[in-house]
């Protein structure tokens, strides 16, 4: 493999344009730009990203923490931020945070420690407080999962209390008025919204909000199972359940069939998130969409900009908010499935 003298007697500048066209392009007249590329192709030379590295004081690796593996929601996310950093010559570090603060808090330090060029945060369990912090130790971060704004830090987030509205009024518009809600966690901002938008749209309908309708699932399917078999224990059985993640919806519908218990016929179910197994669980899941690869691309595309453009953590950031969908199937008992295609 050629090396960086070689290519530069070949091409007929000096080693310092060879080095301006690799970390400095913009530096470079476009002409001589395209003609040292073009040498360096022929060549095949590959230049070494450590050293690289070293020149422009950067690691080319980012970090990217998501709080588990297990739902197909992360994974989703984490393929969208991948291909950005490809892209752009970059490695992910990939951390596993389990939803868990001091797991989050020993892998950033970690990620610093091995001077990671910046962070992209999701669903973070980090306090504000933690956050500004970082932000003022001029660690470049975007955050992705729910609603950080005010802090001054990339934001990419859904409309979660628009999620709980829109799920809940659909199941409203079709006639069910005992309509149940599964939660993943117990006083948790991202819970919190969706709640909040379920109780908008039955106090629209002129529904009362039954606080026992409302039980924890522990974002898994397992959780929701468990819900589910509470709510099915009570005196008068919900007509429909609004789980808060797919997971969940996915152990409602596993409970009920336990139960001898038909879907949609007798029980609605309705989900979150349009992870990919619920277009293949029989009946197909409704559920409330958000586009969560394109969330990772945009995050990693904030991200970099920030690097390339070197803009500092104190001036001002972009957020980017995104509105949720629902995406009708069969598991509500609506047959009309036009807004499923046109989706």
């Amino acid at each position: 493999m050629a090396n960086i003298k070689e290519v530069a007697k070949k091409a007929g500048v000096s080693v310092a344009t060879i080095s301006r066209v690799l970390n400095h392009p913009e530096t470079v007249a476009p002409a001589r730009k395209a003609h040292v590329e073009k040498i360096m192709k022929e060549m095949n030379y590959k230049p070494n990203a450590f050293a690289r590295g070293l020149n422009l004081n950067r690691s080319r690796t980012i970090g990217l923490l998501i709080p588990g593996l297990t739902n197909p929601l992360y994974p989703e996310i984490a393929e969208g931020v991948e291909k950005v950093a490809r892209e752009k010559g970059y490695s992910v570090f990939l951390c596993n945070t389990e939803g868990s603060l001091e797991k989050e808090t020993e892998h950033v330090s970690l990620l610093m420690e091995k001077r990671v060029d910046g962070l992209i945060l999701v669903a973070s369990e980090l306090s504000d407080k933690k956050l500004l912090k970082m932000k003022q130790d001029k660690i470049q971060m975007v955050h992705l999962g729910r609603n950080r704004s005010g802090l001054g830090i990339p934001t990419v987030y859904t409309d979660y209390k628009m999620g709980g509205y829109i799920a809940t009024k659909h199941l409203l518009d079709i006639g069910y008025r005992r309509i149940a809600m599964i939660q993943g966690k117990k006083d948790h901002p991202v819970d919190d919204e969706k709640i909040e938008g379920y109780k908008n749209a039955l106090k629209e309908y002129g529904v009362t909000p039954n606080l026992d309708l409302i039980l924890i699932g522990g974002e898994d399917i397992t959780g929701g199972s468990i819900a589910t078999n509470k709510l099915l224990s009570k005196e008068e059985m919900p007509q429909a359940i609004f789980a808060g993640n797919d997971l969940m919806a996915i152990g409602a519908m596993e409970a009920l069939k336990r139960k001898g218990i038909s879907i949609p016929h007798k029980v609605a179910v309705m989900g979150f998130d349009d992870i990919k197994p619920t277009a293949y669980v029989e009946p197909k899941l409704t559920t409330v969409s958000q586009p969560v690869h394109k969330m990772g691309l945009m995050a990693a595309r904030l991200l970099f900009e920030n690097l390339q453009d070197g803009r500092k953590t104190e001036e001002a950031q972009p957020e980017i908010y995104l509105q949720p969908k629902l995406k009708i199937r069969r598991s509500c008992g609506q047959d009309d499935r036009l807004q499923e295609i046109f989706n």
